[in-house]
This record gives C-alpha cells, structure tokens and sequence, in this order.
C-alpha cells in the first residue's frame, strides 16, 4: 500500500534507458563480483524533493570531493535476493522487511524517507529488465545491493541537504570461500560490534567497515568470522554479518532455540524473523528471543547440551557452526547432525522457490 503521509518518488514516473551494449551472462562463480547491465538511481534535494527514478546503464558514480557520505558515513544499504524457481518464475523473498529496515535506517541516518512500496516496484522493474541474470539453479541467485547515501557537497557534520538512492544488482555465489561444512569464529571481547544507543540495529556501512581489523585477527587465529560478545557478562550478540541461533537443552532442561533479543544491538535479519516464524510454527521446542552469554555456552557445551549453533543472514542463509576460539581454547560445537539447520535450508529454499506456496514472496 503507497504511503501517502510522505513526499516520494513514484513508480509510475519511472523512466529507462536500456544499455546498448549488454554483457555476455557469465558463469556464478563468487558473491557479489559481477554486476547485471542497468542500475537504479533515484535523486533527491531539500530543495526539489525527489526527482523521478530512472534504470540507466551500470556505470560509475560521479561524486563532489567534500561529499558528506565518504568523510562522515552518512549513508546505508540493504541486501535481498530473486530466486528463480522450478516454474520459471522469479521470486523476491520478504522484500518489504527489507523496505521497512531500509526506511528505519533512512531515519536514524538523517536521510530523507520514501514510499517502501514505490521503492519495491521500481526494483521489480529493475529486476524484470535484468531476469536473464537470474540463475536457473537452486544454490544460486541473483543478490538485490539497494544503497542510500548523502551527497551533500560540503564539509561539515550536519542533516544532508542532497542524496542518492540508488540499486545494484550482482550474481550471488558461494559467500564463504571455504569448503568446511561449518565455519570457525573467534570470540575475544576486546573489540565491540554495537553499543546501546548505537546504531548496531541499522545497515549502515560504517558497522561493517569497522569491523575489519578484528575480522582479520580472527583469521590469525585460523578462525573465518568473529563472534561478537558484548558487555560485561559477554552477551553473544552476532557472528561476523550473521544473526546467531543456539539449538540446546537450556538450564531448566527444555529443548529450546534460542537467539539474541532486537535490544538495539542486533540487526533484524529477514532470514533471522523467518526462521523464528517457521520454527514457532513446527511448535516442537521452545523458541526464544534472549540474552546468550559465553558462560552459559561454555557450561553448556562441558555438558552436552548444545545440539547445534548456526549464523543466519540474506548472504549465507543458513551457516552451520562448528569451532569457536574463546580464552586459548577451541571449542568445538556439535554441527554433524544438523538436525535443524538442514531443515531449515530445505524449508527456506523451497519457499523461496515456489515449490511451497507462501504469502512470504513477491512475484517479479
């Protein structure tokens, strides 16, 4: 439903410039390195509003120096994929979750706001032009990067008076470059991801760019992702890029999964809600939204009661977890079984897919 209380761009006044030279369609081969033929921009000023969308050639951005996106990160990003399914069509999986985190993020960046629903059309157009990219495989998709950024043309911390809307499209391999059937994280509470009062429940560039230097100390430890801890008592909050689920046998002795709550620390992962509604569906086990503490995992793998513990994202859907290198100390998660994160994949994809019916996908 078009959201009339706000001043938007529309779909209907979306204008195209096809490319007159299309690249060849390559093989998927990694995440996020090839890019389709047309992009989506969309410009807005304080003083003109938004200007009307337009899908034009892929091509580079042209940017003032003093733009207020490269020297204070006033800017954000979404990520969401179109599957192709098993009757040719193509699906976009939850989109407007998407809409709504992009738009909350919008807001807490000081950019200006947008219609979610007119912003959904003009990226279906989009994806319709580039359908041919999609893959015509069920381990690959075709990955949805919608950005948003200030291009405010002066120096100086202050609410931008310019920006750019715009949405890429690339192939969506493999993310981990890894053969393992479960990844390695490196638990050191010297560095933080998100703090109270931050900004760790936007998908904003800067909680990604800050995130290097320690995810570059994990791989000294022979670990691929960092796990997250946050405070005094070590609150497990994400791995890497990913939401965390931990599949146990809790204190009170009752199978349960449970995952950080959205306190302001923790990105609200589409896949993350999905697989809280598909699991208190099944009604087999206490599903929970909590706090988690090293502590608690610790005493929970010397008694053996962890059964899994897997990271969830738009990128890796479903990520198994098998090590994590905490105090000196390997730790070694069960993740052989996966007796939930096998069949959490199979019920995503087929969702995804078009080969169970559900009101979760948007038809392009």
């Amino acid at each position: 439903m078009t959201d009339t209380s706000i001043s938007s761009f529309k779909a209907a006044d979306l204008m195209v410039q096809l490319s007159s030279a299309p690249k060849s369609k390559p093989a998927v081969v990694d995440f996020g390195g090839v890019f389709t033929d047309h992009m989506l921009t969309v410009e807005w000023s304080l003083t003109g509003g938004w200007e009307a969308p337009l899908i034009r050639p892929f091509g580079n951005l042209s940017l003032h120096p003093a733009c207020s996106s490269l020297h204070y990160g006033i800017q954000l990003f979404e990520g969401l994929k179109v599957y192709r399914g098993d009757d040719e069509r193509l699906r976009l999986f939850r989109p407007m979750l998407n809409m709504k985190r992009m738009a909350n993020s919008a807001h807490r960046a000081c950019l200006p706001a947008f219609d979610q629903s007119e912003l959904l059309e003009c990226i279906r157009r989009l994806v319709e032009i580039e359908q041919d990219w999609v893959p015509h495989s069920n381990s690959h998709s075709l990955y949805i990067r919608p950005t948003f950024i200030s291009t405010e043309p002066s120096l100086g911390v202050k609410k931008p008076a310019r920006a750019l809307l715009y949405v890429i499209l690339s192939h969506a391999g493999s993310y981990f470059d890894t053969k393992a059937e479960a990844v390695s994280l490196w638990a050191n509470p010297k560095y933080t991801r998100a703090w109270k009062g931050g900004t760790g429940d936007c998908k904003m560039g800067g909680n990604y760019g800050c995130s290097l230097f320690a995810q570059y100390e994990a791989v000294d430890y022979g670990c691929q992702q960092v796990l997250w801890l946050y405070g005094d008592d070590q609150q497990i909050s994400e791995a890497g890029t990913m939401n965390i689920f931990l599949h146990w046998i809790n204190e009170n002795g009752e199978e349960e999964l449970a995952t950080p709550p959205l306190n302001g620390l923790i990105l609200p992962g589409v896949t993350r809600q999905s697989i809280l509604d598909i699991t208190r569906e099944w009604n087999e086990f206490t599903v929970s939204e909590r706090n988690l503490t090293m502590a608690q995992l610790c005493s929970a793998l010397k008694q053996q009661r962890v059964k899994e513990m897997f990271g969830s994202g738009t990128a890796v859907m479903i990520c198994p977890i098998g090590h994590i290198f905490y105090q000196g100390e390997e730790l070694h998660v069960p993740c052989r079984k996966q007796l939930i994160t096998s069949r959490l994949a199979k019920d995503l994809a087929d969702i995804q897919h078009g080969r169970t019916p559900s009101d979760w996908t948007y038809l392009v």
